[in-house]
């Protein structure tokens, strides 16, 4: 992943959910699809639409919503917009994929109606309304069978019932079984079993344990998405790495939102005025060093990176003060960045502090423990705000923090998601109000984490999940 050619780091889904703009998302899909293009790929391996069950699940940032309409109708736009170009999607992670502990074998135990009306319907809307190159099957088991071997799921349903005529492949190191998964519909093994899989279906024909039709059904499929890609492959294609920052920018201050703006001595804190710069104070390392991506398989390497502090200072003449107020890899004296902090603050006008997740508490992977804000943070607040109370937070985070233990703190806060390589200079456009913060949320914020309705059965035990 690090070794990566670079390409433009879009904010992820969880920011992107929260514009409820399908028409930005077209936008943004066609993007992605002219740089795949221009990097002879032929099938970009998104979106990734699961159903956001609990706000512990470690890659939330990847996913659009909690409510399968938003999600499925995003992910549709999207996936028009990559296919106006000529290359292939490959939707994910069919299904019932909310959860990465024990990712690879639990089993999600989920009665039919559950299933059909919310974790099935946003990908029934993208598929039949967008129809994707590809599906990829999930690693987990779906009431005790791999979604890889479930016919149920992956022919019934997906072919019989909503038309779809692409190819299904697996997710990387998802098939336990090359054969039962092939009949079932999967017609892509990714890698990696050391072609133990191609052997066992040759195997399996050869026998007649297998019908040959099945696996020329396969063949016709994965000839008929070869010609697919073929004519956008036979020609050069570029991008345009300065437009596509532009539209990354757009992006990201579209789905930043306002989730608090109340009056101090009679006035909003934000927007900040320019004129304002010089008693403004920035606190936080996220401001200068910005958490713009999650971790895991959709890491990107961005073409250039903004910083929220940079683009601040380029709007106010360099006349910004900073504190990095603490460290993100628990580095060096805390005490002593949060008392050099909080000294500053008290002859500044107003703080804005940049606070949220370090990369090591979300990633694909695993799931969180805790919805909560790093403890040394939460303790920066209150002391910058014992000594200004003009405080805004910014936050950077996939998935969603607890506000409700501090929010009283804070007379603004903004919602940053992970904004992608231009979320430095949407942050500020936000701030400065050259854009209205017009994005709302697409999942809920609890105000404890007990109140999520997955609570008591996520993530499950002894192999099984129960959705109840």
């Amino acid at each position: 992943l690090a070794g990566s050619v670079p390409a433009t780091c879009f904010p992820t889904a969880a920011a992107l959910g929260s514009t409820w703009d399908a028409d930005l998302l077209r936008r943004v899909g066609g993007a992605l699809g002219r740089e795949t293009r221009a990097n002879d790929v032929a099938v970009l391996l998104g979106p990734g639409i699961n159903i956001k069950r609990s706000p512990l699940c470690g890659r939330n940032f990847e996913y659009f919503s909690e409510d399968p309409v938003v999600s499925g109708d995003l992910g549709a736009a999207l996936i028009e917009g990559i296919q106006s170009e000529g290359v292939g999607t490959s939707l994910k992670h069919f299904a019932v994929n909310n959860q990465e502990t024990d990712r690879m074998r639990v089993s999600a135990d989920v009665d039919e109606r559950t299933l059909r009306e919310i974790y099935l319907t946003g990908f029934e809307r993208a598929v039949t309304r967008a129809k994707p190159w590809t599906v990829m099957c999930a690693y987990n088991k779906v009431n005790g069978t791999y979604a890889s071997e479930h016919p149920w799921l992956l022919t019934e349903v997906l072919r019989d019932e909503w038309g779809y005529d692409g190819v299904v492949v697996s997710d990387w190191g998802a098939v336990a079984d090359r054969v039962p998964s092939l009949a079932a519909g999967l017609d892509l093994e990714m890698p990696s079993s050391g072609n133990l899989g191609d052997a066992q279906v040759v195997e399996a024909v050869r026998s007649g344990a297998m019908d040959e039709a099945v696996l020329d059904q396969a063949v016709r499929r994965l000839l008929t998405l070869l010609s697919r890609a073929l004519p956008a492959a036979a020609g050069p294609s570029t991008y345009d790495s300065d437009a596509h920052h532009a539209l990354a920018r757009e992006a990201a201050a579209a789905g930043s939102v306002l989730l608090k703006n109340d009056p101090v001595d009679g006035a909003p804190l934000l927007p900040l005025r320019a004129a304002d710069a010089p008693g403004v104070l920035v606190v936080g390392e996220f401001a200068r060093t910005p958490r713009y991506q999650g971790a895991g398989s959709s890491q990107v390497n961005p073409t250039r990176l903004d910083d929220a502090l940079t683009e601040l200072n380029r709007v106010a003449g360099d006349r910004v003060r900073f504190a990095p107020g603490f460290t993100l890899d628990d580095s060096g004296d805390t005490e002593a960045l949060r008392a050099d902090a909080v000294k500053t603050a008290a002859s500044a006008s107003v703080a804005v502090l940049f606070l949220g997740l370090p990369a090591h508490e979300e990633s694909e992977g695993f799931d969180r423990e805790h919805i909560d804000l790093p403890a040394d943070q939460l303790e920066l607040l209150a002391a910058l705000q014992a000594a200004n109370e003009n405080v805004v937070v910014v936050l950077s985070n996939g998935g969603i923090v607890r506000t409700s233990t501090w929010q009283h703190l804070a007379p603004s806060i903004v919602e940053g998601w992970l904004l992608g390589q231009a979320g430095g200079g949407a942050t500020v456009d936000v701030l400065f109000g050259a854009v209205n913060p017009s994005g709302r949320l697409a999942e809920t914020i609890p105000v404890h984490l007990e109140d999520s309705p997955a609570h008591l059965g996520f993530p499950g035990a002894f192999g099984h999940v129960r959705y109840g």
